[in-house]
């Protein structure tokens, strides 16, 4: 695997060690599932986002996910030689972040049961990396997520020990009022740090830039070059924040061809943010290539097919890291006879 294949893979592992997992970060929304119908034949490409008992959970290319039984699937390369012999594959390879497609039958519970099952040597080589680097991560993630659980519990008994010590005050003559007005703070102040380690995973869309490529080019045009200065320009002032790269392809030519075009294109832009303006890679998001995938325009006019080869970079704000917790106080104090 090249060494740009393994960036990627670092760069998924730092981004992870950031921000905390991003999933659907700016939406907040959940993907649909298909039910396939039992019995019913089926082809569907897509990305392996999960394993699970008897295969694996994917996502194809309009973001809808479906459930995948492998146990009995034939495991195929999809060559890009057709003179050599394909290469063998077993079932412990079909790891996350894997481009597949896969050809079967529904069941009686709407999973997919796949007879056949094809992906590139290639995609295997960078979902390898990606999962041997992010499972560790991952680790450590769920080990941060139990100690924000026991501070929250921590949390819940210091309001409890609060609401105490309210009442014992209110028995002391003249300290009833003082010590409600301490408790309201000090919850105040804990429910607004729960809020803010809640929104740690949600982001702003600070700016966006769509860079339009020629035909069957990666390369950066100089008004490209112009509009990637001004995402960095302003990244570089902004708090918490990293930087996502989507490349595009219109229709034009094999879709292979153009998922691997789109995915030239997401680098490229990758490289001059970080070679010409210093943007740390932790602080990019892995440029991903979607191919013909989420067009903005019709393929069919000329015009239509320039607007989809392009590649989109959105600056995103972490809401937890920017927003203060600010604790309401009263405003001088209570008079109480002595």
């Amino acid at each position: 695997m090249n060494k740009l294949s393994i960036l990627r893979s670092l760069v998924v592992v730092l981004f992870v060690a950031l921000a905390i997992p991003v999933a659907a970060q700016t939406t907040g929304s959940t993907a649909s599932s298909i039910q396939v119908t039992s019995g019913a034949k089926m082809k569907v490409k897509g990305m392996i986002i999960k394993r699970e008992d008897q295969g694996f959970r994917m996502r194809d290319q309009s973001g809808s996910e479906v459930s995948v039984t492998a146990t009995n699937a034939k495991l195929e390369e999809k060559k890009g030689n057709p003179f050599r012999g394909g290469k063998k594959y077993t079932h412990t390879q079909l790891v996350r972040g894997l481009y597949v497609e896969v050809e079967g039958r529904g069941d009686s519970s709407g999973n997919l049961v796949a007879d056949k099952i094809k992906f590139s040597d290639d995609d295997l080589k960078v979902a390898t990396a990606v999962e041997s680097t992010v499972v560790p991560v991952e680790s450590r993630l769920g080990q941060a997520e139990d100690r924000v659980t026991r501070t929250e519990q921590n949390a819940q008994r210091l309001s409890g020990q609060l609401d105490e010590l309210s009442q014992v005050a209110n028995l002391a003559k003249g300290g009833a009022a003082a010590a409600q007005e301490t408790a309201d703070v000090a919850v105040d102040g804990v429910n607004k740090t729960n809020d803010r380690i809640s929104s740690l995973d949600e982001f702003d869309v600070r700016k966006t830039e769509t860079i339009n490529f020629r035909v069957g080019s990666a390369v950066l045009s100089a008004d490209a070059k112009s509009q990637l200065d001004s995402i960095a320009n302003q990244a570089k002032g902004e708090k918490g924040f990293v930087i996502e790269v989507r490349g595009f392809a219109s229709a034009d030519g094999a879709e292979n061809s153009n998922r691997l075009l789109s995915q030239r294109r997401a680098e490229a832009v990758m490289h001059y943010l970080a070679e010409n303006h210093d943007i740390p890679l932790r602080r990019i998001v892995l440029p991903f290539g979607y191919g013909e995938a989420m067009p903005i325009a019709d393929n069919s006019s000329r015009d239509g097919r320039k607007q989809n080869r392009r590649a989109e970079v959105s600056i995103l704000v972490s809401k937890g890291l920017t927003s203060p917790v600010n604790v309401s106080r009263p405003v001088g104090g209570s008079n109480h006879d002595n």
